[in-house]
């Protein structure tokens, strides 16, 4: 973890942990191994919405190359940038029939992750600049490198869905504030559904999304020194918010938990059955949320959904 990660989980931590409940954000499930967990949550049979957002890609990743005509793709949260290749691909093709170089900025507040899926990337695509970037996408002074051409945000996985309203509309302020006119912004989203489901696909039957919830513990521990802070002594539990429409992950304590963390020079103490909130998951519908982008600053130009009818691919223009 960085110096500047370490700060932030700090600053994180001290904000949430002692709040009601106690509130962690949801980036930092996404150290190395949690990265790698969710790469395997993703290949779960419960979990449908990377297969689901992968066939939307896999159909029109040439037609949104040619919509954009983009010079810079800048992605969030990339992780292991996986889905990220069918866009690669279509670009690549694209620059090669322009004549034109491509950059790819993935951005994400894991190094280890970040690092060696851009070295991974840039060996299997020659041809296109891969210039990786540590960086928290939610901060306030969100701005995106310099570009020769149109740029293309992309923000996939449905992660928008881990911001409540009033932090999805202040992202989304900031995104389109950060874009050029004539600039893009590709966004994935979960649409609602039946609510077995939603709640199947974020408390696997394996057990990975458990593993990968409690991974959350672990960071707390290394990252802020934590004396008596236990991944087991922590339940993963996921339940459906029908009011927000929306799942939520929280970590429920099986004994009473006091803590020392050293990073804060602080105790934190937790009773037998309290739950700490890490994730939440919004569930959308087209119309709400093609209005919640207009109401942000960027024009919706397409949508495209996969033919179940689960999730949601918008393509919009500043």
């Amino acid at each position: 973890m960085t110096a500047d990660a370490g700060r932030q989980l700090a600053d994180d931590a001290a904000d949430g942990l002692w709040s009601d409940p106690p509130t962690l954000p949801t980036k930092w499930l996404y150290d190395e191994r949690g990265s790698l967990l969710f790469d395997e949550i993703t290949r779960l049979p419960e979990y449908y919405p990377t297969r689901r957002e992968t066939s939307i890609l896999y159909a029109r990743a040439t037609e949104i190359a040619a919509l954009t005509d983009a010079a810079t793709m800048v992605e969030f949260g990339s992780g292991t940038s996986t889905k990220t290749r069918l866009l690669l691909a279509a670009f690549a093709d694209r620059a090669e029939a322009t004549g034109r170089r491509f950059t790819y900025v993935p951005l994400d507040v894991s190094t280890e992750i970040l690092e060696s899926s851009a070295a991974e990337l840039a060996r299997d695509y020659p041809d296109i600049d891969i210039e990786p970037a540590v960086a928290d996408f939610t901060a306030p002074d969100l701005t995106l490198p310099a570009s020769d051409g149109p740029r293309i945000a992309v923000f996939l996985g449905g992660t928008i869905g881990n911001f409540d309203d009033a932090m999805r509309a202040t992202f989304l302020g900031r995104l389109a504030k950060a874009l050029d006119p004539g600039d893009y912004f590709l966004l994935g989203a979960d649409l609602i559904k039946d609510t077995g489901r939603l709640v199947a696909a974020y408390n696997d039957k394996a057990g990975v999304t458990a593993d990968f919830n409690r991974n959350m513990i672990e960071v707390l521990r290394r990252g802020l020194d934590a004396d008596g802070l236990y991944v087991d002594d922590f339940d993963h539990i996921a339940r459906w918010n029908p009011v927000q429409h929306r799942i939520e992950m929280w970590l429920r304590a099986r004994r009473d938990v006091d803590v020392r963390f050293r990073g804060l020079d602080r105790n934190w103490q937790l009773e037998r059955g309290a739950e700490v909130l890490t994730e939440i998951s919004t569930k959308f519908d087209r119309s709400t949320l093609a209005d919640e982008l207009a109401q942000a600053g960027v024009v919706v130009e397409r949508q495209w959904t996969d033919d179940h009818d689960d999730f949601l691919v918008t393509l919009s223009r500043r």
